[in-house]
């Protein structure tokens, strides 16, 4: 399985950092990962819907370790570039779920 694209939607919240959109084999997207700024430093969230009883439930994951770790780590870096991309730009902080306007 192959990352072959990366869409970053930047933006401006405390914790929230960016939505977001990755693509496999040309084939296949995942929307809404989010870039979130922990205590330790960034981490990327699955997306995932929330339950009636106010849990979150992930809609899609990674089934081992290396495969999250593969995943985070490309998102980690396209986030930075776009940061570095967009240096000087305002970032929305208005998308809808999936990071997209």
């Amino acid at each position: 399985m192959e990352i072959t694209e990366i869409r970053i939607t930047l933006r401006n919240e405390e914790k929230l950092k960016a939505f977001a959109n990755v693509t496999f084999n040309n084939a296949f997207v995942v929307r809404g990962l989010k870039v979130i700024k922990g205590k330790k430093g960034f981490f990327i969230s699955m997306p995932s819907r929330k339950r009636k009883d106010g849990t979150h439930h992930d809609i899609a994951h990674p089934i081992n370790n290396d495969t999250r770790k593969r995943i985070e780590d490309a998102v980690l870096e396209a986030y930075e570039k776009e940061l570095k991309d967009r240096s000087g730009e305002p970032v929305s902080s208005q998308a809808d779920e999936f990071g997209e306007y």
